[in-house]
């Protein structure tokens, strides 16, 4: 058992075979040590300390940090990957449960993407197949020129508009 400190309520005498090292998490994850310091900062992932003061990550968050970067090469918000694994805890080894939990919330990110992505598709399209070719003339998109009140640039990107 190493003794170690953490900010929260997390275990305060772990194994010292499930605690990993920065290194060891980042050569295993093949993310960066920065990327692990911010990942920390933002609260994705939670880390102990030694008497020492080094950091030490409990073995069972490799694969949040695997998830993390998964969501990450989807395109995912990072602060939608963390309301996603919110359900999973970092202090303790997760159930079957807690990952049932994430991947209800998993799934709600993905089909809000899906839809995003399905009325942009959708969008194009129907620009495309107008053969206008002109954001200011479009009377499907743009009609009156509408958008240039807003100002320059596009508009017409975000699911909200």
């Amino acid at each position: 058992m190493i003794p170690t400190s953490s900010q929260d309520e997390g275990p305060k005498d772990v194994p010292a075979e499930e605690l990993l090292s920065i290194g060891q998490v980042s050569e295993r994850t093949g993310v960066a040590r920065s990327a692990l310091h911010f990942y920390e900062e933002v609260g994705l992932i939670a880390s102990l300390r030694t008497a020492g003061n080094q950091r030490r990550y409990p073995r069972h968050l490799l694969r949040r940090i695997s998830l993390i970067t998964v969501g990450k090469q989807l395109g995912i918000a990072l602060s939608d990957i963390k309301r996603a694994l919110a359900p999973v805890p970092m202090d303790r080894l997760p159930s079957e449960e807690d990952w049932i939990r994430a991947t209800a919330q998993w799934k709600l990110v993905l089909e809000a993407r899906r839809r995003a992505i399905e009325e942009l598709e959708n969008r194009l399209m129907g620009c495309i197949g107008c053969g206008c070719l002109s954001m200011q003339a479009c009377s499907l998109l743009n009609p009156a020129d509408q958008l240039s009140r807003q100002g320059s640039g596009a508009r017409r990107l975000d699911a909200e508009d």
